[in-house]
């Protein structure tokens, strides 16, 4: 089977990466043909403003692909912006890629909202609309077969249709300016190739013709946008796309040290290449339990973001002593976070090891190789595209 997958340039990675996509992909290379690349495209989509970075970050994640375990001799590690035909192939999907299949793509607009840090608007408008819509369902001009269907997609155009105002400044002056967003922010933000990054994405894979890619639930929309895609492009000229089946990655749950999300912008990361020292002062500093203030006072270590983290660093055995420790009041807060350091530490020591002995020439030298490999697999497949097309 052959896998492709992909990720943005974003720089030295964490451990969320790690168990977030790398270590299913390091799991995948052991049984199947492996492409990953660095979507470096894909980064303009949203940060095109600044591009200061891309080549430095680049050598920087690679580095910790080829840490945490990803092998050139196994995987072809690349470059997406260097395999041209992406763009190429890109640009024939666009053609026969109808409008709708994007605008009805859940995470792009959730990942605009999300990008000008006005969710919760969006949140507080549609609760406000959702009820008037029992009395627009009563005085449509139409009769409304499926009157569920219709109070959804009613409230997601009249939701955005306020913001739309909002930002505009027709209505809410007073809330508009505790957003301290522009509007053209708001228009800067939804450019072109935001809106089109599922085609983008679509011939990241096609163009390898994959049978999988390794994704979270969260990306599942991606996959049936790519396999529409080759569906139609099969059904328009000639069968010659796979669809490719999404490979869902159980992953465990990992927060970052203040129990959000793990982000490089929350400064609540654990990094691959930190050192011993700072990884154990970031877990000495992690939140517990609210409930267990003093060391003898029982815990709840379903509520502690600490006791996730020995969920996954800390053998079972010792797992479940820690756990009915800490309920019954004899294990304290300071003295499971010190184990947790230790084991914690101990599972990156290899990892760090290896990633001190690679430099930025060898990945250098490791993209060349597989951006030249990538190359002439999506060569033969683009001239078979254009052949059938009659280009």
């Amino acid at each position: 089977m052959r896998i492709v997958s992909g990720m943005r340039p974003t720089g030295k990675l964490h451990i969320g990466h790690f168990f977030g996509a790398v270590k299913n992909w390091v799991d995948l290379q052991k049984k199947h043909e492996t492409l990953f690349f660095v979507a470096d495209w894909h980064a303009l989509t949203t940060s095109y403003k600044d591009i200061s970075k891309i080549k430095e970050n680049t050598l920087e994640m690679v580095a910790d692909w080829i840490a945490m375990g990803l092998d050139p001799n196994k995987s072809i590690l690349f470059i997406q912006s260097k395999v041209k035909y992406h763009a190429e192939l890109n640009l024939i999907l666009g053609m026969i890629t109808p409008k709708s299949w994007l605008e009805l793509n859940p995470t792009y607009k959730d990942t605009k909202y999300n990008l000008l840090k006005i969710n919760h608007i969006e949140k507080e408008y549609s609760e406000k609309i959702a009820p008037l819509l029992d009395i627009l369902v009563k005085n449509a001009p139409a009769n409304i077969e499926d009157e569920a269907s219709f109070k959804k997609i009613l409230q997601e155009s009249l939701t955005d249709t306020f913001i739309k105002l909002l930002i505009e400044g027709i209505i809410d002056k007073e809330k508009l300016g505790e957003l301290n967003i522009s509007k053209r922010d708001f228009y800067e933000t939804d450019t072109f190739g935001f809106f089109g990054y599922p085609v983008l994405m679509a011939s990241d894979i096609l163009m390898y013709n994959a049978d999988g890619v390794p994704v979270g639930e969260d990306q599942l929309p991606h996959i049936e946008i790519t396999r529409e895609v080759a569906r139609r492009f099969n059904h328009l000229y000639k069968e010659f796309f796979k669809e490719p089946k999404a490979v869902l990655t159980e992953t465990p749950k990992l927060l970052g040290t203040d129990g959000r999300k793990m982000s490089k912008s929350y400064n609540n990361t654990i990094m691959i290449d930190e050192t011993e020292e700072e990884t154990t002062s970031k877990i000495m500093k992690m939140f517990t339990d609210p409930e267990k203030l003093r060391k003898n006072d029982p815990g709840h270590p379903d509520k502690c973001n600490v006791f996730s983290y020995h969920k996954i660093f800390t053998d079972k055995e010792a797992s479940t002593d820690i756990e009915n420790n800490c309920k019954s009041g004899k294990l304290g807060c300071v003295e499971c976070k010190k184990i947790l350091a230790k084991n914690l530490n101990t599972f990156l020591v290899p990892i760090r090891e290896r990633r001190s002995t690679i430099n930025q020439n060898t990945v250098k030298d490791v993209l060349e190789e597989g951006t030249k490999k990538a190359n002439a697999v999506a060569k033969e497949n683009m001239d078979a595209i254009n052949s059938i097309l009659g280009l």
